[in-house]
């Protein structure tokens, strides 16, 4: 699971939400026989009984929740004889109800759990899909640490538009991170054919340019072979870094992509391109020419890529998250605790929360 996803957290609160959910049925059943035995005889309180078993279909199995239907159907019999109702129509209408109430919230119990279990097989379904298309990033390649943050807009989702990959070849380590156009599945599928070129590419190809035309050549492949697919048309913004092990710099190359943020000497700054590429599957509308950048990366700098979920995150007043502050704020803060702070602080000041897709990689040079 990528560091910083909002999945690591703890499940205290549904596990919370589980126990009161399953002692609001019992609360109901003592709160009813009391508020009936210490009220007036005029005064009726049994026929709340009935909201026992429908409060128990919500958390319940099928058989729990019947159990406190027959108890409750029991104190109603209970309460009625006691209180010298007669058995017909009073008690005997209110019996049937109960009766009638409890089927139903079997019924709604039992469809509750089939579709608990079909979301359990999706949501295996996406873990393992993420494991082939995002996979895990390993936190130390060669003379680099990695400190992830990804988050899917898309409620529940594993995976965006978003996405990275990090890839220690001989002599340097190789990173890409990117944007799709667009959301929902075709951007799904249009990273994942970025990830696939990106990783058959990434170990021959003799330079950034090179892997760059890797990546177009990929895309154009995948929609000439399957033209009714979303992906022939979208287009995706790309950042791609090479560390050598033996040198103090970090060669970057930018198609359409926003600059990383490097923090070197105590300071913090954007890359700027001078010629960025244009974005991936866009580059047939001019000549391809690839520009790299390089930039000193020594042991101790930083270097941040993200996406736009990041730096266009707005708040109330429409204004941009001051990113590059932030992060000359956070210069001392461990690598490792990065990831959680950016999260923690883009929740807090989007004025929708997170409403994009988000994706930083933070890369530590340890040598």
């Amino acid at each position: 699971m990528p560091s910083g996803d909002p999945r690591g957290r703890s499940w205290t609160r549904p596990r919370a939400q589980i126990i009161i959910g399953r002692a609001l049925p019992v609360l109901v059943m003592v709160v009813t026989v009391f508020a009936d035995r210490l009220s007036a005889n005029e005064e009726r309180y049994d026929r709340l009984l009935a909201a026992a078993p429908a409060l128990a279909a919500v958390t319940w199995s099928v058989r729990g929740t019947v159990v406190i239907g027959l108890v409750a159907v029991a104190l109603g019999l209970l309460l009625g004889t006691t209180s010298g109702d007669p058995f017909v129509p009073d008690i005997a209408a209110n019996e049937v109800a109960l009766v009638v109430v409890t089927a139903a919230a079997a019924w709604v119990s039992r469809a509750r759990l089939r579709y608990e279990r079909d979301l359990r097989e999706v949501t295996a379904v996406a873990e393992v899909v993420q494991r082939v298309v995002l996979r895990p990033l390993s936190p130390r390649l060669g003379p680099v640490d990695l400190h992830l943050l990804y988050v899917a807009a898309a409620a529940k989702a594993r995976i965006g538009g978003d996405f990275y990959e990090a890839v220690h070849v001989p002599g340097a380590v190789r990173l890409m991170l990117g944007d799709v156009q667009g959301k929902g599945l075709g951007a799904v599928e249009t990273a994942s054919v970025l990830l696939g070129s990106f990783r058959a590419a990434v170990d021959d190809a003799p330079d950034l340019p090179a892997l760059a035309d890797r990546l177009e050549e990929g895309l154009s492949r995948y929609g000439a072979w399957d033209p009714d697919t979303d992906a022939a048309e979208r287009f995706a913004t790309v950042v791609l870094v090479e560390i050598p092990e033996d040198g103090a710099v970090a060669s970057l190359l930018s198609c359409g992509h926003p600059g990383p943020l490097l923090e070197h000497a105590g300071q913090v700054r954007p890359v700027v391109f001078s010629d960025p590429s244009l974005p991936i599957n866009l580059s047939g509308l001019l000549d391809a020419r690839h520009h790299v950048e390089e930039v000193p990366f020594v042991p101790g700098d930083r270097l941040l890529l993200y996406t736009d979920g990041v730096s266009e995150t707005r708040d109330r007043a429409g204004t941009f998250y001051p990113l590059e502050e932030r992060m000359s704020r956070w210069a001392e803060e461990p690598g490792e605790r990065v990831p959680a702070l950016l999260h923690r602080e883009l929740e807090a000041y989007g004025a929708r929360g997170l409403d994009d897709d988000v994706a930083a990689m933070l890369v530590v040079r340890r040598f």
